[in-house]
C-alpha cells in the first residue's frame, strides 16, 4: 500500500507491506521521519476495544462483530487539515462528486510525492496555497461556493485547526464545530480519520441512520435521533458500532433508481 501525506514536517510518501502480522514501511520526503513514527497511530495501535459491549448488539451484527474485534481499529492520521478539507468536500453531495473534487485539488494544486512511487502520486496541498485557490477554479472543480468558503475561513487559522490533534476527542470536536460551514456529520468524520475517535458518530449522513436503525430494528425509515437513542448503550465506542454497520453489509435495502450526478463544472 502506498500513501502521501503532507505532515508537519512537509511532505512525505509511505510504502507500506504486510508480513504476517507486521508491517514494514518505508517513506521518502521532509517527512518521512513523522510519518513512521505516527504509523502505529495510523493502523490502530493507540484504538483500544476493551468494555465494547458487544452482547448487546442485535444478532444481525454478533458475527460480524466477532470477526472485526480480531482485525480492525479506529486508525489515527493526526492530519486534521487534510482530513478536514477533504470531508467539506463531501457535504452533501455524492461520493463521486467529493472524490472528483479532492483528485482535482491534488493534481492542480498538490506537490508531486516524493520518492519512487509506482503511480504519478499527489501530496496534498498546505493551507497557504489552498487559500490562494480563485474562485472559478473551485467551480471548475464542482465545489459549491458554500464548501470553498468553508474550507478557505477554516485554513484562516491553520495553527489552531492541527492543535486538534493534541486535544481531548471532546474538545477537539467542539473546536471543529466553532468553525464557520463546519457542523456535526463534518466533525464527526474529522474525529474519525485524523483523531481516531471510535465514539464519533456521523450524525446527519443521509444514507446512515436509515442503516444503523435497520440492523437494529428492520425498520426502513429511520432518524438521527432514533439511531441516537439506539447507539446509547454503546456510548464511547459509537463510531465503532457505524462502522460495523456499514462493514457488515446490514444495510437498509435501496428503493428507487439512482440519483443522477448532474456535472455543473462547465456552466
Amino acid at each position: 500500500m502506498w500513501r502521501t501525506c503532507r505532515s508537519p514536517r512537509g511532505p512525505a510518501t509511505l510504502e507500506l507491506t504486510s508480513i504476517g502480522r507486521q508491517v514494514r514501511a518505508r517513506a521518502w520526503g521532509d517527512g518521512a521521519e513523522w510519518a513512521v513514527e505516527s504509523l502505529p497511530g495510523l493502523l490502530g495501535a493507540d484504538d483500544q476495544v476493551s468494555g465494547f459491549p458487544g452482547e448487546a448488539l442485535p444478532a444481525s451484527l454478533q458475527q460480524a462483530w466477532r470477526r472485526l474485534a480480531r482485525s480492525w481499529r479506529v486508525p489515527r492520521s493526526g492530519l486534521v487539515l487534510e482530513a478536514l478539507v477533504a470531508a467539506i468536500l463531501e457535504q452533501k453531495v455524492t461520493g463521486v462528486e467529493a472524490r472528483r473534487a479532492w483528485r482535482s485539488l491534488l493534481v492542480e494544486v498538490g506537490d508531486q510525492a516524493p520518492g519512487p512511487v509506482p503511480v504519478a502520486m499527489r501530496v496534498s496541498p498546505g493551507a497557504d496555497r489552498i487559500r490562494q485557490v480563485p474562485s472559478w477554479q473551485w467551480h471548475r472543480w464542482g465545489v459549491s461556493p458554500r464548501q470553498s468558503s468553508t474550507i478557505v475561513g477554516a485554513l484562516s487559522s491553520p495553527g489552531r485547526i492541527e492543535q486538534c490533534a493534541t486535544l481531548p476527542a471532546q474538545d477537539a470536536r467542539r473546536r471543529l464545530l466553532s468553525l464557520a460551514g463546519v457542523g456535526a456529520w463534518t466533525a464527526a468524520e474529522v474525529s474519525q480519520r485524523a483523531l481516531g475517535d471510535p465514539d464519533a458518530v456521523s450524525v446527519g449522513d443521509f444514507h446512515l441512520a436509515h442503516h444503523v436503525v435497520y440492523a437494529f430494528t428492520g425498520r426502513r425509515d429511520g432518524t438521527d435521533e432514533q439511531m441516537l437513542e439506539l447507539l446509547a448503550p454503546f456510548d464511547g465506542h459509537r463510531y465503532r458500532v457505524q462502522r460495523l454497520v456499514e462493514t457488515a453489509g446490514v444495510l437498509r435495502p435501496a428503493r428507487g433508481p439512482r440519483a443522477t450526478i448532474t456535472d455543473h463544472r462547465r456552466r
